[in-house]
């Protein structure tokens, strides 16, 4: 065991703690396997690779499932016998599974019957995104928890893989606790371990070493996710080796490298997460952007009108910006017919000229407030249903809007627009809305 748990630690760097708790929960050769184990934390932080080194390394049967694809039960059980059976449906065999299996019941006698064919090897079935079980049946968790119990002689396991905590899973009744292993999020040392692994040999350690701080100071508040963190590092390398190449500098001079990568940097701070346009895309962008600089604006544009959102998403984006630059107090005098007027005072003008909302930043604002001026710029008759909350949400997890606390239920959440102004009048212009006209700092 301990030259498994060395090795998997030699390719798998910072995940010592979990590779060592879950290679000895699992054990060798013929050790009884846990009815359950429980593995949580945000994406990219090895849960994946963690469970599927210690598997294999441990030579158990598994089948690996993601719980996006499964939109009834029946494929579930269907898939985990396909692998489990080592079934695979092509033309030859009609694109038939190993077998038809409609409950739980068909499924646990169907597990027996793979597991008495194959000499009764350790088993173990791996449900990637898993929080995907709380929307299916309300005996699916339970059932799975206990698997192990309801087979009776069959030695396997079943592995949950979350980005939730366990609490919220709790099941109502014949929940078994499951053994629960945290992945925490990389520090920035750890990131800086696991980046340097992916070094080109025609530099020095300490060169690319250097290079990765750099990245990292610019992008690690913004996101802590090792997969966009790859991404980030790898795509600007290039650019950061220009002066190299070029014989301006040496590898010791890391001023020099900065001033020259920094602007790429800042720009691609805008597009974390949201990736409009391929890596490859994006070089060629910057190459023109350098060559035409006079053409920001329809570069800019361009970008812009790649965004594909729904047509009442737009007007929501809209509604968020229009919530977060104007003061609540303006509200009446924009987005009502019959407000009455209101005359300037020269206190008034002032108070305006000393505190623009451009230059402050955006303001919070609550949920009631900004549907309000969303069904007051609309033009359409819009019904408040659960389409358009779920389109809130998908603004929030496209990070052009950001949420602010709400995690407690008597805490109501709070929102800001997190976009830039000529982000914002491109979209309005796709819609035809005219977004500085409701603007208090342009009024």
């Amino acid at each position: 065991m301990d030259k498994i748990v060395s090795d998997l630690v030699e390719n798998i760097p910072c995940r010592k703690a979990q590779i060592h708790l879950l290679a000895s929960l699992l054990g060798e050769d013929e050790c009884p396997l846990p009815n359950s184990i429980f593995l949580y934390g945000h994406s990219g932080t090895g849960k994946t690779l963690v469970t599927s080194a210690v598997l294999e390394k441990l030579g158990i049967l598994t089948s690996y499932v993601s719980c996006v694809e499964f939109y009834t039960t029946r494929v579930m059980y269907e898939t985990i016998l396909n692998h489990l059976s080592g079934t695979v449906p092509s033309s030859i065999n009609n694109y038939s599974s190993y077998a038809s299996c409609d409950n739980i019941g068909e499924f646990i006698k169907h597990l027996r019957n793979i597991a008495y064919s194959k000499g009764k090897p350790r088993m173990s079935i791996v449900l990637e995104q898993s929080e995907r079980l709380r929307d299916s049946d309300a005996n699916i968790l339970p059932v799975l928890c206990r698997l192990q119990e309801l087979t009776q002689d069959i030695n396997i396991i079943v592995i949950f893989l979350s980005s939730l905590p366990i609490e919220k899973f709790r099941a109502a009744t014949g929940f078994m606790e499951p053994v629960v292993i945290n992945f925490p999020q990389y520090t920035k040392d750890e990131l800086v371990d696991i980046l340097l692994k992916q070094r080109p040999s025609s530099h020095s350690v300490e060169f690319y070493k250097n290079y990765i701080k750099l990245v990292l100071s610019v992008f690690y508040l913004a996101t802590k996710g090792l997969p966009e963190l790859k991404h980030q590092v790898q795509l600007h390398f290039k650019a950061y080796c220009e002066p190299l190449e070029k014989g301006e500098a040496d590898e010791h001079d890391i001023r020099l490298l900065w001033r020259n990568i920094e602007p790429q940097l800042k720009k691609s701070m805008s597009s974390v997460y949201l990736r409009e346009v391929s890596s490859a895309q994006y070089e060629r962008m910057q190459q023109l952007t350098e060559t035409a600089p006079t053409d920001q604006s329809h570069f800019k544009s361009a970008l812009t009108n790649k965004m594909e959102l729904p047509y009442y998403t737009k007007f929501l984006l809209i509604a968020a910006y229009l919530a977060s630059y104007n003061p609540a107090r303006t509200d009446r005098r924009f987005f009502m017919k019959h407000h009455g007027k209101q005359r300037k005072t020269q206190a008034m003008i002032k108070a305006k000229e000393r505190s623009s909302s451009q230059l402050v930043g955006p303001k919070p604002f609550p949920l009631d407030r900004l549907l309000a001026i969303f069904y007051s710029i609309i033009d359409d008759k819009v019904t408040p249903t659960a389409n358009i909350f779920s389109q809130i949400s998908t603004l929030v997890t496209l990070r052009l809007v950001t949420q602010i606390g709400g995690n407690d239920q008597l805490d109501s959440p709070k929102y800001k627009c997190a976009v830039t102004l000529d982000f914002i009048r491109n979209v309005a212009r796709m819609v035809s809305f005219d977004v500085v006209r409701y603007l208090y700092d342009y009024a």
